[in-house]
């Protein structure tokens, strides 16, 4: 499995640290959650890159890669 690879499962199986959603799944966070983090600054770190992956995939109409990716994660 890819870097790429590995990164895009773990934003369907990581649950998010502290916060108003914390314990949810990146994946499931709402958009305008994810669009605040951006205007105030992601995370440093592997939690701002999957947080900013997210808003990525969400913003540009890719939410079937997620709904994808939950399936993979939740067979594999």
């Amino acid at each position: 499995m890819t870097k790429d690879q590995e990164q895009l499962l773990k934003i369907v199986t990581t649950k998010m640290p502290f916060g108003k959603y914390e314990g949810r799944i990146l994946a499931d966070l709402p958009v305008s959650y994810l669009e605040w983090f951006q205007r105030k600054g992601f995370p440093k770190g592997s939690l701002g890159e999957q947080l900013s992956l997210v808003l990525t995939l969400k913003s540009n109409g890719l939410e079937e890669v997620i709904y994808g990716l939950k399936k993979v994660a939740n067979n594999g």
